[in-house]
């Protein structure tokens, strides 16, 4: 059988490139992160005699609720290729493991994608590129009361978050100020390293507003019926930004290894699409996977947050120039720094 979780690395490194990032927490334990197989759809290319091992950093969040049932097929022995996966806190843990080869795939934050593509720009080229659109808006706020019902209600409050350095942060910005807001006098936003963390505060504090991504958000409205969603950020987002939509997460990959190994590149590629596919044609099979892999604390939970975390897969001619450039451009707009600088060039983008 193909081993599925790799052991976390002990390799924490500061990362110039996520200045003001929170802090890390520890991967995810294999045991925690193991999905059981039996429901997971069979991959859709034979195992190979002579697999290639590919090692796969994700996040805990929707990124892994889409890669379930791939994860699944890999601890049954059925991956086309020995996919290993081991799923971590926070972006600050993954970067350095993509930085210093210890990771071949990573699904990342859009923004942080592009700033690593910048900060490792080489003269031979783009030494990471993304592959794949993994998931589309997740961000809501959330309020325990009843008094934001647009973005303008939110000036003069406090509003917790996570997220610092990483998509969330620029997205919130943005739309405050595309709102006539300024997030550093307007409102006051207490970020926090971790999603539970902000979670917690939104439970326990009445009248607190939080920006929380799902399944995040699921969890704690489960928890707590006081708890409403008072904004969708992908709603709000298309208000003002009409000519791209909001993009979470994306897939990355080490240019040297996909080079190397193309055809076990496309083979992840092509399972991670079905296995998307799977969480969101099959819910309730895909809710139990996502549960015993620990990304929520029950099935009935994972399965109320599929729809509104938009997992999908969009790769080719529509990532390039319909979703990412569209999003990108706009986060460069606002702060050239949330995408490392400068606009990625073609070489950022992989195509099989």
């Amino acid at each position: 059988m193909k081993r599925l979780v790799a052991p976390a690395t002990g390799l924490m490194l500061v990362v110039a490139l996520l200045s003001g990032c929170g802090s890390s927490a520890p991967a995810v334990s294999s045991a925690s992160a193991t999905p059981s197989a039996t429901s997971a759809p069979s991959p859709s290319a034979e195992p190979s005699s002579d697999p290639t091992t590919i090692r796969i950093a994700s996040l805990k969040g929707p990124t892994t609720m889409g890669l379930v049932g791939l994860m699944a097929d890999a601890e049954a022995g059925d991956g086309a290729q020995d996919y290993q996966v081991t799923m971590y806190g926070t972006p600050d843990e993954v970067l350095p493991l993509v930085l210093q080869g210890e990771a071949d795939v990573a699904l990342i934050p859009a923004n942080l994608a592009a700033v690593l593509y910048n900060r490792t720009l080489a003269d031979d080229g783009a030494q990471v590129q993304v592959a794949a659109i993994n998931t589309l808006g997740v961000l809501d706020i959330l309020e325990s009361g009843d008094t934001v019902h647009s973005i303008a209600d939110l000036a003069g409050r406090t509003i917790y978050a996570s997220g610092k350095g990483a998509s969330p942060e620029y997205v919130l910005n943005y739309l405050l100020t595309s709102n006539g807001l300024d997030p550093a006098t307007d409102v006051t936003i207490e970020y926090r390293s971790e999603h539970t963390e902000v979670a917690a505060l939104l439970a326990s504090t009445p009248g607190a507003v939080a920006m929380l991504p799902q399944p995040f958000a699921t969890v704690v409205q489960a928890q707590n019926p006081a708890v409403r969603t008072a904004l969708s950020l992908t709603d709000e987002w298309a208000k003002v930004a009409t000519d791209s939509q909001l993009v979470t997460g994306v897939v990355v990959v080490r240019t040297a290894f996909a080079e190397e190994h193309p055809e076990a590149f496309a083979d992840f590629l092509t399972d991670y699409q079905a296995s998307t596919e799977f969480t969101n044609e099959h819910p309730a099979e895909a809710a139990v996977l996502i549960a015993e892999a620990g990304i929520v604390p029950a099935a009935p939970i994972a399965e109320a947050a599929i729809p509104g975390s938009h997992i999908t897969y969009i790769d080719g001619t529509e990532l390039m120039t319909v979703f990412f450039s569209g999003y990108l451009q706009v986060l460069f707009d606002a702060d050239p720094a949330s995408v490392g600088g400068s606009m990625p060039g073609d070489d950022f983008y992989y195509s099989r």
